[in-house]
């Protein structure tokens, strides 16, 4: 009972945080002007994520002291905030991309160390101890999750509706209490940046929950929770749409550091749909993603086949927005 008013207070404290920083923004002028890749048409004031991560670390140093969180997890997790200040650094300095990019490297070759790397999938005839050499792809993996979490940060509430979603369902499978703390910690902000929003995330806030999610993917993946696949699948609304894009826009040759908005869901919103409905849609896909999941969960021989098979369900839905606004 202590710990659940402790979790709700955390979600006032984000609140009441993004409040504070969205009267500095204003007041200093920190604000997210539009450009071409925008999906909004005013300068909005930024720097909301800071709440979310300040909330973020105060709830598992708790649940440290209180002995509720794993001691691996817990420093695996506390390594994000070397990416906590080089994204503050960034937004008043603006660093170069590859400066950015190595302490992404970095953060994430810490917190797998400490995490133990990646349990080994039992796949009959292979020898789990080979699976030490997928480790470098996995970590590219994750630095990957990082960035094009901030890539997909484009729409009011998107980004953390997504996260809140991936929390909920790792709770409901792990009832591991950290999850709440993720979820009132992006709830507090979330009020003040659902449609139409008051304030932004930013890089610092996007770019450390893309981090948290993977990180904690990973631990229950290893811990037996919840399988590193089933994460895949649910995170697919923004992996699959970042990652088929990145590909097509290769294919057609364009250049890739140049801004754009031919992301599914920027698409979506050039068709007519407003921010809140994408995000409504968003909650709709993941919870046929559930779905599957607990299909995956109970037959063992159909996992591979619904692994498969979520993954062509957002090529699906790519393919129906393609109709809608053509993709070039």
């Amino acid at each position: 009972m202590k710990i659940a008013g402790i979790i709700i207070i955390l979600g006032l404290i984000s609140f009441l945080l993004t409040y504070a920083i969205r009267y500095l923004a204003i007041k200093h002028k920190l604000m997210d002007i539009p450009n071409e890749r925008s999906s909004h048409a005013v300068p909005t004031p930024t720097g909301g994520g800071l709440a979310i991560v300040i909330t973020w670390y105060i709830g598992i140093t708790i649940l440290y002291a209180f002995e509720l969180i794993e001691t691996s997890l817990f420093f695996a997790l506390l390594s994000g905030i070397i990416l906590m200040i080089i994204s503050l650094i960034d937004d008043f300095v603006s660093l170069k991309p590859i400066v950015r990019l190595i302490f992404h490297f970095i953060t994430v070759v810490i917190a797998f160390y400490i995490l133990g790397g990646l349990r080994a999938f039992i796949i009959p005839g292979l020898n789990p101890q080979l699976f030490i050499f997928l480790y470098p792809i996995v970590i590219l993996g994750m630095v990957w999750f990082i960035n094009l979490f901030n890539f997909m940060d484009g729409l009011d509430g998107f980004a953390s509706t997504e996260a809140i979603i991936l929390g909920l369902v790792m709770f409901i499978f792990s009832g591991n209490l950290i999850n709440l703390i993720l979820i009132f910690s992006v709830a507090g902000f979330l009020i003040w940046n659902w449609p139409k929003a008051k304030i932004f995330m930013g890089d610092v806030g996007s770019i450390q929950l893309g981090f948290i999610l993977v990180v904690l993917g990973i631990h229950f993946h290893n811990t037996l929770q919840f399988s590193i696949l089933n994460w895949i699948m649910l995170s697919s609304p923004f992996w699959f749409d970042a990652t088929y894009t990145l590909f097509r826009r290769w294919r057609n040759g364009e250049k890739l550091s140049q801004a754009h908005k031919k992301h599914a869901y920027q698409r979506i919103v050039q068709a007519g749909f407003s921010h809140q409905k994408v995000n409504f849609y968003l909650i709709g896909i993941n919870s046929i993603v559930v779905i599957i999941i607990l299909f995956y969960r109970e037959f063992d021989f159909l996992k591979i086949a619904l692994f498969i098979i979520s993954l062509f369900f957002f090529y699906f839905i790519t393919r129906l927005i393609d109709k809608k606004v053509p993709f070039n």
